[in-house]
């Protein structure tokens, strides 16, 4: 093989250089169109966004398909495919809107629209326009580049303006991208062409044009103007949320499945805030509600200085929730119901407790809460919803958004018992006291503790064990007691109930018939434990489940742990440090 010379060597290295010096330093010059061409682009700020399915441009109005608005405006946004609406809620606002019509519906309240929601090839499309002032957004459609650009109102505003002639937009961050426009400006002045800076990077800034391009630009190529802050949106002018004038709210539920109490009965209940009667049952999948409320009931409340916050449950079964859950006009006609008796009662609150539910429907339970509390807030309503325990079983715990729901409502009931219910296999307590705690911080991960109520058992359960021949044990809830007939069967049974530490009450456990019987007593001491966490994790306050339950003495209890007490440790030195104060056997 013949050997190349030296002069050939060096005319090589040379040529190389010259290749590398090139790369480095020679701008590429080709110009590349800015979109994409024969469809409408949408520009999201500083953000060229691509989608299956083009914004569309119909009578001068802007319509964006389903999937972005989710994206970059509203998470929440709800579609009804069988209805044919898309629901948009805000703190204060349910907007409705039906596919091809021009009216919609904020709280449902009629107002008329320029164009209405479309189903086209599968996608909807939203009349964007309409919304910009819930979103807070800026829409413009800029003919000549068939482009939609969309800004925060209250985004930041910083702009560059080209003082050379070698200014280009370009579409990456290096000059061997191609030019998308070309910025270039004569005699060093600043041009007129003023480019949005959304972006900064080491030599280069992200920036938009007047006709929506958005590109890179050199920093050296443009001088920048200190960043104008628009004026801040209308602060939040929503009620916040209720509170006792003093200490933590004490609220208590009232079991009314028939006839209701009769009030003339009910003796003055110490440092109580709030009655919940179980007044509305949503009894079908059509929505239609079971209602018991009593305006008798509410006149007593309010004479004895008590808020009503009444509770609407789902008296049905999970696949019937599920239908009424899934189907936006009976959630509407559920709302309008709800929103009419809670007038006609001059009700104070509304307290969801919406239990066994598929966890397949969580979406659609946070949805129809979501729905609700704006309405049940503008008629000047306090709304709360009960939860089950963190970590539960699906119907019962799994179905619960928890963070979502925290930041909905205006209180989150946990209804921290039935730790062991009527059909477990093993016989234990209602809610003891390490359970509830540990439960308790778990919920805190997700709802804040300003908006978490804890709920309190006033009742407790007897079980039944009973060992066979083959060794296995049966282990049988008998029934739900008072505090006062528990108390009234340890002393039937000469039973010495003894302290358990684990559970922070009075166990009593005695023989009969070859049976053995268990019980987990609930009093003054456990409460006063229980109710204690309240302080200790800084929570609005307690519900307890439920009236006529309870002994005279757990409103002493309640009273000084939520209204006398303002700190754990206050409650520690109130209780000199013993475990429990009082022996429920004298």
């Amino acid at each position: 093989m013949k050997k190349r010379g030296p002069t050939v060597l060096i005319i090589l290295f040379i040529a190389g250089c010259a290749a590398v010096l090139y790369w480095l330093y020679i701008p590429n010059s080709k110009t590349v169109p800015a979109f994409d061409e024969g469809t409408t682009s949408l520009v999201v700020g500083g953000d060229i966004v691509t989608s299956r399915v083009s914004p569309e441009i119909v009578d001068e109005q802007i319509l964006l398909p389903l999937d972005l608005v989710k994206k970059y405006f509203d998470p929440n946004i709800y579609w009804d495919g069988k209805a044919k609406k898309v629901t948009i809620t805000t703190r204060d606002k349910v907007i409705r809107m039906k596919t091809e019509s021009l009216s919609a519906l904020i709280n449902n309240k009629p107002v008329s629209l320029n164009i209405p929601v479309s189903e086209k090839g599968g996608t909807v499309l939203i009349p964007i326009e309409f919304l910009s002032d819930f979103y807070n957004i800026k829409t413009t459609y800029i003919k000549e580049n068939n482009v939609i650009v969309i800004d925060y109102k209250n985004s930041p505003i910083q702009l560059a303006r080209p003082i050379s002639e070698k200014a280009v937009m370009r579409n990456g961050r290096s000059i061997h991208n191609p030019i998308v426009k070309n910025m270039g400006t004569r005699g060093g002045e600043a041009g007129d062409a003023a480019l949005r800076i959304f972006g900064e990077y080491d030599r280069w800034y992200k920036v938009r044009a007047s006709d929506g391009t958005v590109g890179f630009i050199e920093k050296r190529f443009v001088s920048v103007s200190p960043p104008v802050v628009p004026e801040a949106p209308a602060t939040d002018t929503s009620t916040p949320p209720w509170k006792p004038a003093k200490g933590k709210i004490n609220l208590v539920w009232e079991f009314d499945y028939g006839e209701g109490p009769d009030v003339s009965k009910i003796k003055k209940m110490d440092g109580l805030d709030v009655v919940s009667p179980t007044w509305f049952h949503i009894a079908d999948e059509k929505g239609n509600i079971s209602n018991r409320a009593d305006i008798k009931y509410v006149n007593w409340a309010h004479k004895n200085g008590y808020k009503v916050w009444a509770l609407l449950n789902n008296d049905v079964s999970p696949a019937t929730t599920g239908k009424f859950l899934n189907n936006t006009d009976v959630r509407d006609y559920i709302m309008r119901q709800v929103l009419s008796y809670a007038s006609l009662y001059k009700l104070d609150g509304i307290n969801i407790d919406f239990e066994n539910i598929n966890v397949g429907d969580k979406d659609a339970l946070t949805q129809f809460v979501r729905e609700i509390t704006p309405l049940l807030k503008n008629q000047g309503l306090v709304v709360s919803m009960d939860v089950g325990v963190p970590d539960g079983s699906e119907n019962y715990s799994l179905c619960y958004d928890f963070k979502a729901l925290g930041q909905i409502v205006d209180y989150i009931m946990l209804m921290a018992y039935d730790q062991h219910w009527t059909s477990s296999p093993q016989a234990g307590s209602t809610a003891q006291i390490t359970w509830v705690e540990q439960k308790l911080k778990k919920t805190l991960q997700s709802v804040p503790q300003q908006k978490l109520i804890l709920g309190l058992p006033f009742y407790t359960r007897l079980w039944k064990e009973d060992t066979g021949k083959d060794g296995k044990t049966t282990v049988t809830c008998l029934k739900s007691l008072s505090m006062e007939d528990s108390k009234k069967l340890v002393e039937d049974n000469h039973v010495q109930a003894k302290w358990d530490e684990e559970s922070g009450q009075f166990y009593a456990q005695y023989e009969k018939d070859n049976s053995i019987y268990k019980i987990w007593l609930e009093d003054e001491n456990s409460i006063n434990l229980k109710s204690s966490l309240v302080q200790k994790y800084g929570l609005a306050g307690a519900a307890s489940w439920r009236r006529n339950f309870e002994t005279p003495s757990i409103w002493e209890v309640l009273n000084k742990n939520l209204k006398g007490i303002s700190s754990y440790q206050e409650w520690i030195a109130a209780n000199g440090g013993k475990k429990y104060s009082y022996n429920p056997l004298n």
